[in-house]
């Protein structure tokens, strides 16, 4: 603990003193101890840091508290010693010193008094927050030390000096000790008051006052006790009058002088320290005075700011005092108290008072003391207030002197009584509700305080006249003056309560006063009438039960003064209609009846005496919330009835039936009490005679006010009451009401004249129609089979139909129809009864229900109306099926169509509600007239659109009336009639989706119908449905009922795992296309719920549905393209899985039947299809299948699987999905297996199509019919290339695409015309890179060669010809592609010739070792082609061949051919075909190589027949076959043997004009000299071709013809025929090509230039 400071005083040095440190003993306790403190400081200092509590603080603490048990003054002298420490652990050091201290033991005197200086220290330094705190724990730590008083007190009177203002804690540390030590303090009381004294004038402050003055408080407190156990102390001080005398100064200052200040807080506790300080002052007789001298001055504080209630205790005990003493306090003060403490009574007080009401009562008691000690200035105070006019006033005054009068005080006297009823009777006039019911309280106080007599006379008139004004007022009030009706309520009751308190209290009532309250019960109708019944029925109780003749004949004389006894019978029935009224008037009514009985009427008496205890029984075993008002009215009625039966015969009650009737005007509508009158009017009326009864009736009629709903409907419940005994009367009246109405257009407003109600024309008719409706469900049921078509129902119908049919008119049409047809339904024994007028009521119905909105819901007019078509389906002639149809579809429109209404609207929910137990309602009349599935499904298929709606209020609708309907199919049918085949799947998947519905109470209703269904099936076709499927579907629906969709559609799957097995195949199929159709028509969430349960089935029955798989992809297929979200279409696509990889023929002949172009949902099966890697390679090996199947025969189906395998399907189709499949499978894969299988089918496709692309195909599928063009991009050509195209990408092969590209492959494969040639070249690249399929290709090109199909073996025939040049493949080809072209070669077919013939050639290039082993076919073969009328083609590849053969053969080897073959060549040498000619030049060029010893001289002679033709055509205008003749020529040179023609030879292929001319000069030049006949002949030869078709053949022709001409002899130039040669040439002069016109005229030179040599040289 920190050390005190010094002060600059003269304590300085002892102070010091006093707070040395002490010596810590020798057995360290101390030690320990201060450790322990300090440890618990540090641990409070981590607290504050946030580091968490120590564990160590609770034990310090408890260790510290267990060592003072033993070694106390060494714990407390460490405690003090503590080093420096916060201000809270100051705190806790006193709260550890208060209770060591207080534990027994010895204390060493000096540690105590170090204690008592620092605490004295602590609580006299400045205040803060903190010091505060630490202030009051000191202060407790003093008053702490009860066996150190004395140093304690030392301590503090040390510090309280006379004339100075002591510390505040010093003051109240001082009066706590003195509290607390009250006979030991008791002989310092009196200085230290007295000090205390000194330092009033010097406290200024309000904290300084408030302290003094609770510490005065608590000093007289404390001289209280002293003196009331007195005889306890040891030595007596001061008597009590020695105490008074000295508070005397202190009163006086404290009342004068700080009374005064502002502060309220002060003023607070200077008023509370009074009280302890009246109680020693007011006992002193002497003083007593002094006190009530200072009176004003504390009811002058009334009108500051502190609570009355403080000022009132004090005065009040200054007044008790007085009273109890007998010492009266000053009349001159009198005035003064009456007039602030009535302020305090009349005046409102202020809203800061808390205590206002408890200051009222002690004000009240505070009137009641002083009118018991000044009764007559109080009265006669009372009297002038009074003569104020103000209310406020009046009514405190008025109630001041009710407590007066209630006050049973032994000191009240008459006097009093009659000073206070004088005041009363002088306000009596006052007309204010306040005053009159403080006056009518002062009555009743008056009769209850045995003051009964004081009010006869004067008060009970008083209280009549209250009790007629009440009413009169309360009858006539304005809705606008709230405040004034509520007052004149509170009025009425106080008169009331007054009335009860009167007649329980004052005998010998007046008849005045008796006639008053009868007529009050007969007159108004106001509700609080129970005191008043009670007060009747108690008066009458003791006049019919008077003993003495006097009251007897009082009794007989009052019997006079009652009303007439129909009227009172009637008044009181009507208040027995709501018993509960008014404090249960009821009982009080009907025990007022009993007991008039007699008076009223004597015939009833009996009856009643039965009677009305059973009613009052009933009344009361029930309570306002307990009884039924049907049942009482019920009861009320039949007790009429009873009673009216007791009359039968006589006119009593015709007047009651009047005073009914006259009663009715008497209250509002819609009231308890003027329904009853209707109801009981109608009761009386059907027991009166005809004629009287029409007149009444007639009267009601033109009197009701029909634009007031109650009075109409209580009219109109009168009529049908009456209809019981006279329903003639009551149609005669309604019959001549009607004419009467019907005079004039204007008399539907017959009460013109009558400005309370003008009538409606709709509205009279609406009551009309009801009214007769009324009339037949109470009239007797013969009398109803009589008037039931007609008049009732006809008039109806007119009464409706004339009518602007507004809302009110139709409602009271179908309420009349119900009521008709009710009534015709409860007559018993009806047998053949046809109700006529149904077929029009329906119509009319029907249109009404059109008419209602659909989007809101306003009226109960469509629910009035399917109640109507309810009760009349149950009535002959029964409706047909179209006509139960056409009903139920128009009410469940009208109704499902309907919003759900909000939460609040509590109208519309219930008109709600109610259409939709109309509509079940309806529909479960209907459907009990065809209890069949068929109706079922009629009713199904009604609300399908319904459950299917996008809008969830309308399917939760549907599903609810589907479930209802379901319900009583299963109870009314069973499992009498099975389902119908497909139904049972078809009404599951209609309702399966929305077990997924967004909405809970949707969900939960459909698992309920899906339940019923289930166990319908189940029953009807006896199948196992265990109790585990039961607890199963339990468990879905309990699941069902949250708000998690991931469990929502988890349970929902399982729901379709326990229906699935209940399933046949057929209607897992209904269910299929049930829940397809359904897709997209509600939300993302049913449309989830359908694939769910349409995958949940596929996976447990798919290997079942082999035969309905066709069906079930064509629902899916038909739908899909209607999915709009891809996850539900990517669930649909799975199931189309799942069916092709058990059925895949099946599945795969549905999917090529679907139309081109390609649809994008189709396009996504086929690309999920290639998502699935083996999937995929299945399929493409399928599609395969059914391209290559129209290569082969068709084969007989030896299987379902064969049937659909083998259907026939576009080829188109499957070229598409082949090009989307390798399209989009994964890229990685080269598909190596495939490739060749597929190349191949697409080739042979392709060569299939050719000549068809001019136009896209118009297609034909299975289920739909394509008539359009196609987009261009899709034709067989382009979709078969562009999938060959995508294989050979998949190779990735950049060399082989480019050269794909750069050979122009895929162009020449477009067209036909060189188709072959892209083959070929395709074929050719493909056998160049047969690296992973070297095994496969030959056996497809064989197959194809096999082929029927021409266009097939062209293909392959062109493939296999390519292949035939690559080594590898040519050894599985050779042989059988040899044998195959020994058939094919003679095949007719030119193109299937030419390949052929080209393959035989290519043998050579790809088996030169071969080509001696197969010699003879080849030769052979290749010399047919050159035999017969053959085109160019064969011709030219024959040639081709031949040449390929001849290159790998030798001499010996061509045999016997050798010479066709030179033949057949030199035969095509002068062929107008180019080609021809080129092909025979080269294979003559080739046997020229193949020519050795043997057939040297043969070939010779070939030669020379060759050779012009040789020599002209190596000028032929095709360069290639001018070459390829060229190249012959030199190559045939040798074989003339002559040096000098070979050695002029030029073996080039190329030889220019200028070359050639020489070598023919040369050649001339040799045949001259050596073969002169061989040059003649040539000349002869050389002149045939000047007549050949090409002109460079003619040219050549003529140079050549000159040349020889030239180099002849003239032996042989006699032998020419000059003129014919002359001809010859000169004809070639008109030839057209100039060329040749120079060339001929050249050889004419020469011609007359060897001419004329030879002439010349002629003898």
């Amino acid at each position: 603990m920190a050390e005190a400071s010094t002060e600059s005083n003269e304590d300085v040095s002892e102070e010091t003193e006093d707070l040395e440190p002490l010596e810590p003993d020798d057995s360290g306790t101390f030690q320990q101890v201060t450790n322990l403190h300090i440890m618990d400081s540090e641990s409070t200092k981590t607290d504050a840091a946030g580091a968490g509590p120590d564990l160590r603080k609770t034990p310090a603490s408890v260790i510290i508290r267990e060592k003072a048990t033993t070694e106390l003054s060494v714990v407390m002298d460490a405690l003090i010693c503590c080093p420096q420490i916060s201000a809270q652990r100051q705190v806790n050091v006193y709260s550890l010193l208060q209770e060591i201290v207080q534990q027994e033991g010895e204390l060493w005197e000096h540690c105590v008094q170090r204690l008592v200086t620092i605490a004295s220290k602590e609580m006299r330094e400045m205040l803060q927050v903190e010091g505060y705190v630490r202030a009051e724990v000191a202060s407790d730590t003093l008053v702490a030390l009860p066996r150190n008083l004395s140093l304690v007190r030392y301590e503090l009177q040390h510090r309280l000096r006379p004339l100075s203002l002591a510390e505040e804690f010093v003051v109240i540390t001082l009066a706590r000790l003195a509290n607390g030590n009250v006979f030991e303090f008791m002989p310092y009381m009196g200085i230290t008051l007295a000090t205390i004294f000194t330092m009033l004038r010097l406290a200024n402050e309000a904290k300084m006052r408030q302290v003094i003055c609770r510490a005065m408080e608590t000093f007289c407190e404390t001289v209280q006790f002293y003196l009331r156990h007195l005889e306890g102390s040891v030595y007596p001080v001061m008597t009590e009058e020695q105490f008074a005398v000295r508070l005397v100064p202190r009163y006086r200052y404290f009342v004068t002088v700080w009374l005064r200040d502002d502060n309220p807080e002060v003023k607070l506790g200077l008023i509370k320290s009074l009280k302890p300080m009246l109680n020693l002052l007011l006992p002193n007789d002497g003083l007593r005075e002094q006190v009530y001298d200072y009176i004003p001055l504390l009811l002058a504080e009334y009108q500051g700011r502190l609570e009355a209630l403080f000022i009132t205790q004090v005065l009040r005990q200054i007044l008790e005092m007085s009273v109890a003493t007998n010492t009266p306090v000053p009349q001159m003060q009198l005035h003064t108290i009456f007039t602030e403490l009535h302020v305090q009574v009349c005046s409102k007080a202020p809203a800061q008072q808390q205590y206002s009401s408890q200051n009222l009562t002690e004000v009240v008691h505070y009137f009641i003391a002083l009118a018991r000690s000044y009764p007559k200035e109080l009265m006669k105070f009372f009297l002038s207030q009074m003569e104020k006019s103000k209310e406020a006033i009046r009514v405190g005054t008025l109630t001041l002197i009710s407590a007066v009068v209630s006050a049973h005080q032994p000191g009240m006297n008459i006097r009093t009584i009659h000073l206070a009823i004088r005041v009363v009777k002088d306000t009596l006039s006052d007309t204010r509700p306040k005053v009159r019911m403080a006056i009518l309280c002062i009555i009743g106080q008056l009769a209850l305080s045995s003051f009964q007599d004081r009010i006869k006379g004067w008060g009970l008139k008083y209280v009549s006249v209250q009790l007629t004004l009440s009413t009169y007022k309360l009858a006539h009030r304005r809705e606008s003056f709230y405040q004034r009706n509520l007052e004149e309520k509170m009025v009425h009751k106080v008169t009331m309560d007054t009335v009860r308190i009167i007649t329980s209290s004052v005998s010998g009532m007046t008849n005045e006063f008796w006639v008053r309250l009868l007529c009050h019960i007969m007159e108004t109708d106001h509700t609080e009438e129970t005191p008043v019944c009670l007060s009747l029925t108690s008066l009458a109780g003791r006049q019919l039960h008077a003993e003495d003749d006097g009251e007897a004949k009082a009794t007989s004389s009052r019997h006079v003064d009652l009303p007439v006894p129909q009227k009172l019978l009637a008044r009181l029935l009507v208040l027995m209609s709501s018993p509960y009224k008014g404090e249960g008037r009821g009982i009080a009514t009907l025990n007022l009846l009993r007991t008039l009985s007699q008076s009223i009427a004597p015939s009833m008496a009996d009856t009643w005496e039965l009677e009305i205890p059973l009613l009052v029984k009933y009344l009361e075993e029930h309570t306002e919330f307990t009884w039924n008002q049907e049942t009482w009215e019920d009861k009320l009625s039949q007790f009429l009835r009873n009673s009216l039966k007791k009359t039968w015969g006589s006119n009593w009650s015709l007047p009651l039936s009047k005073e009914l009737n006259n009663q009715i005007e008497s209250f509002d509508s819609p009231s308890l009490e003027k329904g009853f009158l209707y109801r009981a009017l109608g009761f009386t009326l059907a027991t009166l005679e005809a004629d009287k009864v029409e007149v009444l009736l007639l009267e009601l009629l033109d009197k009701t006010d029909y634009s007031s709903d109650f009075d109409r409907e209580g009219v109109i419940l009168c009529f049908g009451l009456c209809a019981r005994g006279q329903v003639k009367a009551v149609l005669n009246v309604l019959h001549d009401f009607e004419d009467r109405i019907q005079a004039s257009e204007q008399s539907w407003q017959i009460g013109a004249g009558r400005k309370d109600h003008p009538w409606r024309r709709e509205t009279v008719k609406g009551a009309l129609m009801v009214m007769y409706s009324c009339v037949a469900s109470y009239c007797h049921p013969q009398m109803l089979l009589t008037h039931v078509d007609s008049p009732i129902t006809a008039k109806i119908i007119h009464h409706h139909s004339s009518s602007c049919q507004d809302i009110c008119l139709k409602m009271a049409f179908m309420k009349s129809v119900v009521q008709v047809t009710d009534a015709v339904k409860n007559i018993k024994d009806l047998e053949d009864f046809q109700f006529s007028p149904k077929t029009t009521l329906t119509g009319i119905i029907m249109a009404i229900i059109k008419a209602e909105p659909t989007d809101s819901l306003v009226s109960p007019v469509r629910t009035m109306a399917m109640d109507a078509l309810s009760s009349l389906s149950k009535l002959k002639p029964f409706y047909s099926t179209e006509e139960n149809s056409d009903l139920v579809d128009i009410s469940i429109h009208s109704v499902i169509s309907l919003q759900p209404p909000g939460e609040n609207n509590e109208s519309i929910k219930t008109l709600y509600v109610n259409a939709l137990r109309a509509l079940e309602q309806l529909m479960e009349g209907l459907v009990q007239r065809q209890l069949d599935p068929k109706g079922l499904q009629e009713m199904v298929h009604l609300l399908e659109k319904w459950i299917l709606s996008e809008k969830e209020w309308e399917r939760e609708k549907a599903i609810n009336l589907h479930l209802h309907l379901m319900q009583i199919y299963v109870q009314s049918v069973g499992v009498c009639i099975p389902l119908q085949l497909g139904q049972f799947g078809a009404l599951v998947g209609l309702i399966a989706p929305c077990t997924c519905d967004s909405h809970r109470r949707t969900r939960l209703a459909s698992m309920d119908v899906l339940s019923s269904l289930l166990d319908l099936h189940a029953s009807q076709t006896c199948s196992s449905w265990g109790a585990s499927k039961e607890l199963e579907l339990e468990k879905c629906k309990g699941d069902l009922q949250g708000s998690d969709m991931e469990k929502i559609f988890s349970a929902s799957s399982r729901i379709a795992k326990v229906a699935c097995l209940q399933f046949s195949c057929d209607e897992v199929v209904s269910l299929v296309q049930k829940l397809c159709e359904n897709i997209g028509a509600m939300n993302l969430q049913h449309d989830k719920a359908s694939v769910t349960w349409i995958g949940t089935f596929l996976q447990m029955r798919v290997k079942e549905l082999e035969d309905k798989v066709a069906e079930i992809l064509g629902a899916i297929l038909v739908h899909l393209p209607v999915v709009d979200h891809p996850g539900v279409r990517r669930l649909l696509i799975e199931g189309i899985l799942l069916l092709a990889h058990y059925h895949q023929e099946t599945v795969l002949t549905s999917l090529l039947r679907q139309p081109l172009p390609m649809e994008s949902p189709l396009t996504e099966v086929w690309l999920t299809v290639a998502e699935n890697l083996p999937l995929a390679r299945t399929m493409l090996h399928a599609l395969m299948g059914r391209l290559q199947s129209r290569f082969t025969p068709r084969a007989d189906a030896t299987s379902k699987a064969d049937i659909w395998r083998l259907a026939a399907v576009d080829p188109l189709m499957t070229l598409c999905t082949i090009h989307l499949l390798t399209e989009k499978m994964d890229q990685g894969d080269k598909l190596l297996d495939l490739f060749p299988d597929l190349v191949y089918t697409l080739l042979l496709q392709l060569s299939s199509s050719q000549g068809l692309e001019a136009m896209s195909p118009a297609l034909k599928t299975w289920r739909l019919v394509h008539t359009g063009t196609l987009p261009e991009e899709i034709n067989l050509q382009r979709i078969t290339i562009k999938s060959m195209q995508l294989l050979f990408r998949k190779l990735n092969s950049e060399p082989l695409l480019r050269t794909l590209e750069e050979q122009g492959v895929w162009t020449l494969l477009e067209s036909s015309s060189t188709f072959l040639q892209g083959a070929s070249l395709l074929a050719t690249l493909c056998g160049q890179n047969a690296e992973g399929y070297r095994q496969r290709l030959p056996e497809l090109v064989l197959r194809g060669m096999a082929s029927e199909a021409l266009s097939y073996r062209i293909s392959s025939t062109a493939v296999c010809m390519e292949f035939m040049s690559v080594p590898i493949l040519q050894e599985k080809l050779l042989k059988p592609a040899a044998l195959m072209r020994e058939k094919g070669a003679d095949r007719e077919d030119e193109a299937l010739r030419v390949l052929s013939l080209r393959a035989l050639g290519n043998v050579a290039l790809g088996a030169p070792k071969k080509v001696r082993q197969y010699r003879k076919l080849l030769l052979e073969k290749c010399l047919c082609s050159l035999r017969g009328p053959v085109s160019t083609s064969v011709t030219a590849e024959g040639l081709e061949a031949l040449a390929k053969v001849l290159a790998e053969l030798r001499e010996g080897d061509v045999g016997s051919a050798f010479r066709a073959v030179s033949e057949r060549c030199r035969a095509f040498f002068d062929h107008e075909s180019e080609l021809l000619r080129l092909k025979a030049f080269v294979l003559f060029g080739k046997l020229a190589k193949v020519v050795r010893i043997s057939k040297k001289h043969f070939f010779k002679e070939g030669v020379k027949k060759a050779w012009v033709p040789l020599m002209l055509h190596c000028q032929d205008p095709c360069s290639d076959a001018a070459q390829a003749c060229a190249a012959t020529m030199f190559h045939c040179v040798h074989f003339w043997g002559w040096k000098a023609l070979e050695s002029s030879s030029d073996q080039s292929d190329a030889i220019a004009p200028k070359d050639m001319t020489r070598f023919q000069i040369t050649l001339c030049s040799v045949l001259t000299q050596k073969k002169p006949a061989v040059l003649y002949s040539f000349l002869l030869e050389t002149m045939t071709y000047v007549k050949s078709n090409l002109s460079r053949i003619r040219i050549a022709a003529c140079n050549l013809a000159g040349i020889v001409m030239k180099q002849m002899s003239a032996h042989y130039l006699k032998k020419l025929d000059f003129p014919t040669l002359r001809n010859s040439l000169q004809e070639l002069q008109l030839d057209s090509d100039p060329g040749v016109r120079r060339a001929s005229l050249e050889t004419l030179k020469i011609l007359d230039t060897c001419s004329h040599h030879w002439l010349l040289a002629s003898p």
